[in-house]
């Protein structure tokens, strides 16, 4: 079987960005569920869940993870933040390879996420509304997330490069870490 690197977390946490630097660094194939939903769709994650719902993403959300867990070779997955929240989900990433979870705090979030352009769960909101719903969906996610991840990776203080780094020494596929990154 193929390796598989798939990277679970919140929105914000650099999943794809971290993705897309391991996969490059491993010279494996990157894949991004969100963008695999769209491709499919042709339509952008924000206008799916606006014209159908978030019902009718997540379904599509499930149909992209399991297509892209079918793919052969070696893969770093990007997986959308809330793919968490469907026991279908968790048990085929459980499978699939290992999980690592990049972990942040609500405010980093916060930060990074800035007026949730693109984000359907938080855009619109004001910087208060979208402070609040961060910290209920991180703490309605983060049990399932801590019960998936083979591995942690704090990411707060950490570069996309240097969380990377982490990434690699933490699944036996990098060169000895050697402290933290600005």
């Amino acid at each position: 079987m193929a390796d598989r690197l798939l990277l679970i977390g919140m929105m914000g946490a650099g999943k794809s960005t971290v993705a897309r630097l391991a996969a490059g660094r491993l010279g494996w194939t990157w894949l991004d569920t969100d963008t695999e939903v769209a491709r499919t769709a042709g339509s952008s994650v924000a206008d799916l869940f606006a014209c159908h719902g978030e019902t009718y993403f997540r379904q599509q959300e499930a149909e992209a993870l399991q297509g892209v867990l079918r793919r052969d070779g070696n893969l770093v997955v990007s997986v959308g933040g809330g793919a968490v929240l469907d026991e279908t989900n968790r048990a085929r990433l459980r499978a699939a390879g290992t999980v690592v979870w990049l972990r942040a705090r609500p405010e980093t979030l916060v930060e990074r996420v800035r007026d949730g352009a693109g984000r359907p769960l938080i855009a619109g909101a004001g910087p208060e509304d979208r402070t609040d719903t961060l910290r209920a969906l991180d703490a309605a996610r983060r049990p399932l997330y801590a019960e998936l991840a083979d591995e942690v990776i704090d990411v707060d203080t950490l570069t996309a490069p240097a969380v990377a780094d982490r990434l690699l020494d933490a699944v036996g596929r990098g060169a000895p870490y050697r402290g933290v990154h600005p």
